[in-house]
């Protein structure tokens, strides 16, 4: 599937002596610099009925023509599977992600994805890059992210994340007890022996997460979250290097830590969390279209919600009898 897409416009006098690129930069914001100069070098855009390059100088006045076919950007195939969709517009979609959904096809998950899923609710995905996914959450790690429909929309996107604009907020669970919040300023690249890992090594990415204690417990802490920069595996990296690993985390958490004396049903509960208690809670942004600043809230998933009661009652069961959890 393609999608044709034809302008034309005029070259106004206020921009005589500017280099073409430039002038469509300012002609065509809603599109990449890198893209229209590309759509220059394949003859696409026309100037007065010419072909020019991208450094040619314009006097004004011009008559600027572009007819472009959107190719599919993407090879993978629309699958039926079922999308927790918290808004959507002709702009973008915000989607609950549950537990265990793999976001962008990969090596050893090339279906069954969100973008597969994505396809299927929206074909016209297809002609945007990556499906309009301007950002990603990890397998094991549920909540909210925001998906481009557009060309337009996944420009001023990608430029809100790169300027930071995005606010990302997280619930998770940690191991040990925080005495408060704070900023991990570490940066972060691959580990330097384990190449599928990330760690904390001196030249990597500058990386910066905000937390702060929402509820502590006899050997966990309840944390939020804020994400101000977005490396891979930032907050379970970050956690893991100041000492406080993610509960359930299988990568980055190390062995399971059980409290002395903790009822059978918190036992149980840490026992059977497989995967990272982690939860994308808050997503806002501002719209690409209207300019609206706009924010979503999702609620904990179940096993999330029932580890945090488990530890809640190890607590107060704690306090109503210290010698039995000593």
């Amino acid at each position: 599937m393609s999608e044709i897409e034809q302008f034309s416009v005029t070259v106004g006098d206020e921009m005589s002596g500017q280099r073409l690129d430039r002038i469509l930069a300012q002609l065509f914001s809603d599109y990449s610099r890198a893209r229209l100069q590309q759509w220059v070098s394949d003859g696409a855009v026309l100037v007065d009925g010419r072909q020019l390059r991208s450094k040619d100088k314009l006097r004004g006045g011009e008559q600027i023509e572009i007819r472009v076919e959107l190719e599919e950007q993407i090879d993978s195939q629309p699958e039926a599977i079922p999308l927790d969709i918290v808004y959507e517009d002709e702009a973008l979609l915000v989607i609950n992600k549950p537990v265990g959904l793999v976001v962008h096809p990969a090596v050893g998950n090339r279906d069954g994805t969100m973008l597969n899923a994505l396809l299927h609710h929206a074909p016209e995905l297809a002609n945007v890059p990556r499906a309009g996914i301007v950002h990603r959450i990890d397998k094991d790690t549920s909540g909210l992210l925001v998906v481009a429909r557009t060309l337009k929309s996944q420009k001023l996107l990608t430029e809100q994340i790169q300027r930071r604009e995005f606010e990302r907020e997280y619930q998770t669970v940690v191991c040990g007890v925080m005495t408060a919040g704070a900023t991990i300023d570490a940066p972060i690249g691959r580990h330097p022996t384990v190449r599928t890992r990330m760690a904390v090594v001196a030249g990597g990415k500058e990386s910066r997460t905000h937390y702060r204690v929402t509820q502590r417990y006899r050997a966990h802490t309840h944390v939020q979250v804020k994400l101000e920069t977005g490396r891979t595996h930032q907050i379970r990296v970050h956690m893991a290097h100041i000492r406080h690993p993610i509960v359930g985390d299988q990568v980055y958490g190390g062995r399971l830590r059980i409290p002395k004396g903790c009822s059978e049903t918190l036992l149980a509960r840490l026992r059977s969390f497989k995967r990272q208690a982690l939860h994308a809670a808050k997503l806002g942004l501002i719209h690409p279209e209207s300019g609206e600043l706009m924010a979503w809230q999702s609620p904990l998933p179940r096993d999330m919600a029932l580890l945090l009661q488990a530890l809640d009652d190890d607590l107060k069961q704690a306090e109503l009898d210290p010698r039995s959890h000593r």
